[in-house]
């Protein structure tokens, strides 16, 4: 655990510093899961991951859980429109606990948020809001043109200043190449068994949907435990329904009684009190 001071000028702890990232490379394999919420970030130190991701409304809270751990944090595409406003949001963000940023932005943006001392991961390879350029959501890297392309691209990112990059759905070999041919830590979400760090989202590793991209794995059927637990809520409502319409829904036990002796007060005020009306 390292001693740092962090973006917002606070005495903290971290288990890796950028630094630490740099020196693992090609040495140790790092995992990191993209986490939404607070039983996620749970999950997540309790399997003792070593990176996490997270978004601009959650950082405050996955920080106060996750006290030690590496985060970055994902700028939105489209939100934010001008260097400017991403300079602003990025800062609050590291405010707000973050260690990085993370924008599918170009080099341009990088350059000028890593000028200013913001650690960037940047994404190369497919990147989902810019598949409309590549002929939609496939593999990318698998000819010799496109792999020297991307190559380039990673070139271009490591001089702009970024630090590393989420590197998705690129073909395995290629990647391998590209990663011992650059500086930057590359982050595999899809892309074979050479990143740097392997990368998945918390939904496609617990199994949360019966359907999970191509690239990604599960190592459990969540979705289906979700599928029992909703039969059964559908069984114990069935039988609420028909015992609610019938004179034997409570039982003594569910019950609150009134003695005899009071029952029969009640009873002869309340005909009192309404012969008196």
């Amino acid at each position: 655990m390292k001693k740092i001071y962090n973006f917002a000028g606070n005495l903290s702890y971290r288990n890796y510093t950028i630094k630490d990232l740099i020196e693992c490379k090609g040495k140790r394999k790092l995992s990191q899961i993209n986490v939404k919420n607070e039983e996620e970030t749970n999950i997540a130190l309790d399997a003792k991951v070593d990176l996490l991701i997270t978004g601009l409304a959650t950082i405050k809270k996955v920080r106060s859980i996750a006290k030690n751990n590496f985060i970055t944090v994902a700028i939105p595409f489209t939100e934010f429109k001008t260097n400017d406003e991403i300079l602003k949001v990025s800062l609050e963000a590291l405010d707000n606990g973050a260690d990085a940023i993370y924008t599918a932005r170009s080099p341009r943006v990088v350059e000028y948020l890593s000028k200013e001392s913001i650690p960037v991961m940047a994404h190369l390879g497919l990147v989902p809001r810019k598949s409309i350029w590549s002929g939609g959501l496939r593999g990318v890297g698998k000819t010799a043109s496109e792999a020297l392309k991307l190559f380039e691209e990673f070139k271009t990112m490591e001089s702009a200043g970024a630090f590393a990059v989420e590197a998705e759905v690129i073909a395995d070999q290629t990647l391998k190449y590209i990663s011992e041919n650059v500086n930057l830590i590359t982050v595999s979400l899809g892309s074979g068994n050479y990143g740097d760090v392997n990368y998945l989202f918390m939904d496609d590793i617990c199994g949360e949907n019966e359907e999970i991209p191509r690239h990604a794995f599960s190592f459990s059927k969540v979705y289906k435990l979700r599928e029992k637990i909703y039969n059964e809520k559908v069984k114990a409502v069935n039988k609420f329904h028909k015992k609610a319409k019938t004179r034997k829904f409570a039982s003594l036990k569910n019950i609150v009684k009134i003695n005899n002796g009071e029952l029969q007060k009640f009873k002869k005020r309340a005909k009192l009190q309404c012969s008196q009306i």
